[in-house]
């Protein structure tokens, strides 16, 4: 028979693939783990320390996708396949992924300095590969800020950045800037730029800025055709 603790975490869970952490209350909690209230706060100290468990749970298999990606002859390819691993599993799991990446509280999961070394590491296959421009360390935190943004914007603005243009524009641009490899395409320096931007909004921490937003989606547009003579 399962715990009161596992049962709390995994009713939390499925209350999570439907709606957001914030619109889930402790009771509904309770009343689909069939525990009483005070039993969370036995468990997690408060609702927040549960979320955070649930965060962590998340990071788990975030973390096990991650160390799935198949390593081939071609360290940038291989950037470029686990940016687009991060966003598939943002996707297919928006509330949870949006409560691992906006902690609140003073708690911050620690499996996010684990994220960033196996990341730190595929960026290291591209120095050693002598296809690398930007420290190492520099560049990894570049590309988990925009590949999370890109993450952020999609989940929380999908009818202007849900498209299968945006991730793939942001993702070349980036990892093309560190590494070198960069592909032409005008609209892309400016959606690059303004996805960094617009961090600490995909966090949670600002609002968001309608003319940032109206610029981005403008970068993103592709160019008009020539007119006529």
């Amino acid at each position: 028979m399962s715990t009161a603790r596992a049962r709390i975490l995994e009713a939390t869970e499925e209350l999570l693939a439907t709606k957001d952490a914030l619109a889930i209350s402790t009771r509904a909690i309770c009343d689909r783990a069939k525990v009483g209230m005070p039993e969370i706060y036995r468990q997690f100290g408060d609702k927040q320390g549960l979320l955070t468990a649930v965060a962590d749970i998340g990071f788990e298999r975030f973390l096990a996708e991650k160390r799935k990606n198949p390593l081939t002859d071609d360290p940038v390819a291989d950037l470029r396949t686990a940016w687009d691993s991060h966003v598939a599993f943002a996707l297919r799991n928006p509330h949870l992924y949006r409560l691992m990446f906006t902690p609140s509280g003073d708690t911050r999961p620690g499996a996010v300095t684990e994220a960033q070394a196996i990341l730190l590491k595929a960026v290291e296959r591209c120095r050693d590969a002598g296809r690398l421009r930007t420290p190492p360390e520099l560049a990894g935190r570049a590309i988990l800020s925009a590949n999370v943004g890109v993450c952020m914007m999609a989940l929380s603005f999908p009818d202007l950045f849900g498209d299968s243009d945006t991730s793939p524009a942001v993702r070349d641009a980036v990892i093309g800037k560190v590494t070198g490899d960069e592909r032409e395409d005008g609209r892309i320096g400016t959606a690059t730029v303004l996805a960094q931007a617009l961090v600490g909004t995909l966090t949670g921490t600002a609002a968001p800025s309608a003319a940032a937003l109206d610029r981005l989606a403008e970068a993103l547009l592709p160019p008009a055709p020539p007119s006529e003579p």
